[in-house]
Order: C-alpha cells, then structure tokens, then sequence
C-alpha cells in the first residue's frame, strides 16, 4: 500500500534543480489578462437583441460578467455587464449610468421605448418642473374629491335600498297567507259580480231596443192596413169588448197581444235576439 501513495519522491543522482522550468506568471499592466466576474442579475429594463430580434423583458435572470471600465462619475465607478441572448447567443453588453440613476445600452441590443423616459423632459427647468407638479397635484386632489363624491352618492344609494328590502322583510313578516287568499277571492268575486251586471245591464238595453222595434213594426202594420180598407176604418177603434156567461167582458186581443200569447211571451229567443253570456273571471 505504501508504494502506492506519492507521499515520497525520489530524485535520481543525476539531477539538477537548476534546469527545471518554471511557471510562467500572469504579467501585469497593459498586457496583463484580466478575468471577469461572474455575476448574477437581472436585465434592468427590457430590450430587443440586434442580430435577432428577440425581445428580452424586463427582470430576466443572467449569469453575466462584469467588468470594472476604469471610469468614474463623482467617486463611483462606472461597471459594464456583459450577457448573451437567450435565442442566438449574441453578446450583449450595458453599462451603468449613475448619473442619471440609470443603465445604458452599448451594443448587442436596443433599449425599447419607455414613454417616462421620454427625451424632451430633459430641457425642463426646475421652475417648469415645479410647475408641473403642483399642476398635478391640484388634479389629483380634484379627482380624489370628484371620487369621493361619487363614493358618497353610491353609499346612500346602497343604504335606501337596504331600508327599503328591510320594510318589504318587515311586511311579509306580519302578512298571513291565509287573508292573502281570502282577499284574492274576495276581489275576483267583486269583478265577476261587475261583469255580470254589465252584462244584464246590456242584455236589457238590447231586449228594450227589440221591443221598440217590434213595437214600430206592428204599429207600421196597423196603419197599413187600415190605409189599405179606407178612410173610414183609418179612425181609431175602440176595443170590442165580447160578453160571455154571468155578464163577464173578454176584451179583442191585439196583434201584440197576439205576440205577447205565444209561447215564451216576448222573450229575445223568439223576437230572433241572441244574448251574450256573462264572461267568468277566474
């Protein structure tokens, strides 16, 4: 087992220290190659890849590399970053940009369009600014209020509902189904009783109506009859009056109470007049 582990070397009688090659340092300065450090990030805003045009949202995890660029704003180094793209693998670099509190694209990639970052606010003066916001602050307090207004008006639109179900609860509450009915068929019974009496009403206005007629047409009937046997039988004729046994007197019936005698009398069936019949309501 010893002779397997490397624990001891041996060195040959020959040998010479002095001709063993030594390691090559890393040199320093402008030749010196500097190795980058992996980072972990997040894309600080969304961008589209030149090469491919694939859309890189904003927030998408990298393993990028950063790199130190030697410039500086104020004290604060300015870094670059350095990604790929998700879909052809094309390098993509940014910067960081502490004067404006910011990231600025390099190469590789566009930065879409932001409407906040839009350039004409830069030439705004800190006056105009400040006028600016005040001007937005005066709306939005206008808008609040207009809000709660109409947060208000549908409050007390939502309370006189709920007092209204709340009467209409209290009412069926106390209400019995049985004088419901009661009540119903009172009310149905009071309307059938209407209609029929407008019914009688019209069928004895329709009865006085025929005996009118009826009564026209014979009176027509007399008086052509007395105009067909002469001016002497045209004056008007008392009725003649037959004596029977014990002295009693039968008075000669007319042509309507010849009408009246028939069977039925002067009903609307036999003067050829039809009646409607009531209409129930159920």
């Amino acid at each position: 087992m010893s002779e397997r582990k490397t624990i001891n070397k041996y060195y040959p009688p020959n040998f010479d220290p002095s001709k063993l090659e030594r390691r090559k340092r890393t040199p320093k300065g402008k030749d010196a190659v500097v190795k980058l450090q992996t980072v972990r990030l997040m894309t600080p805003y969304s961008m589209k890849c030149t090469s491919c045009g694939e859309y890189i949202y904003k927030g998408k995890k990298f393993n990028a590399r950063k790199e130190n660029t030697g410039e500086k704003y104020l004290g604060i180094s300015i870094l670059r970053f350095h990604i790929r793209c998700t879909r052809c693998s094309a390098e993509i670099t940014f910067k960081t940009d502490p004067k404006n509190s910011d990231y600025v694209s390099e190469r590789g990639a566009v930065r879409n369009f932001e409407p906040w970052r839009d350039p004409n606010n830069k030439d705004e003066t800190e006056e105009e600014r400040l006028d600016r916001l005040e001007r937005e602050e005066e709306e939005n307090a206008m808008q609040e209020l207009d809000a709660k207004s109409v947060d208000a008006k549908r409050e007390m639109e939502i309370a006189d509902a709920l007092d209204e179900l709340r009467t209409r609860n209290a009412l069926t509450e106390h209400v019995n189904p049985e004088k419901l009915l009661e009540v119903s068929k009172k009310e149905d019974d009071e309307v059938q009783k209407e209609a029929r009496r407008q019914q009688d009403e019209e069928d004895a206005e329709a009865a006085r109506q025929a005996f009118a007629e009826a009564r026209k047409r014979a009176a027509s009937a007399e008086q052509s009859d007395s105009t067909a046997k002469g001016p002497s039988s045209a004056v008007k004729k008392e009725p003649v009056f037959e004596t029977l046994g014990r002295g009693s007197l039968i008075k000669q019936s007319s042509p309507l109470d010849l009408l009246k005698k028939r069977k039925g009398g002067l009903s609307a069936s036999n003067l050829g007049i039809t009646l409607k019949k009531p209409k129930v309501i159920q």
